[in-house]
């Protein structure tokens, strides 16, 4: 994995408002919000996507993610938010490390702008999908 500006956040080179951090996890103040309170979440792990994170710094981030959901809405007393992330490029991941972001809602002007371009399930594949899935799940 190539230098990213979230490994030198992670090593101190960058200063960060942080808002939490742990041996596997820092949040942190994201500089180009959304919202007030849009932070960004991620492992200390060095990891382009989701995929290739251990699944002990998934399990980490997993522990965080809740509390840290909760002390945003707190903070900011915004009940909304939406919780982001991106893998690759096409997917609209801009910074290539694993992180996710807690964004805000406060009203539709603000926070995060979603166009969800729904699809019908094909039910003729639908099957064979499913089961390639859980084959790969089962996979080493």
């Amino acid at each position: 994995m190539s230098e990213t500006i979230f490994s030198k956040i992670i090593r101190g080179d960058i200063p960060c408002f942080k808002v939490y951090e742990d041996d596997k996890v820092l949040a942190f103040l994201d500089v180009g919000p959304l919202s007030r309170g849009h932070t960004l979440v991620i492992p200390k792990e060095p990891a382009v996507t989701l995929d290739a994170l251990s699944d002990e710094s998934a399990a980490a981030i997993g522990r965080v993610l809740p509390r840290l959901c909760r002390a945003v809405k707190k903070a900011t007393g915004c009940a909304d938010y939406n919780v982001l992330q991106n893998n690759g490029a096409p997917a609209h991941q801009a910074v290539f490390h694993v992180h996710f972001h807690i964004i805000p809602k406060p009203n539709d002007a603000e926070g995060l702008g979603v166009d969800w371009p729904v699809q019908k399930l094909d039910m003729a594949t639908a099957p064979a999908l499913a089961n390639a899935i859980k084959d790969a799940l089962a996979a080493p």
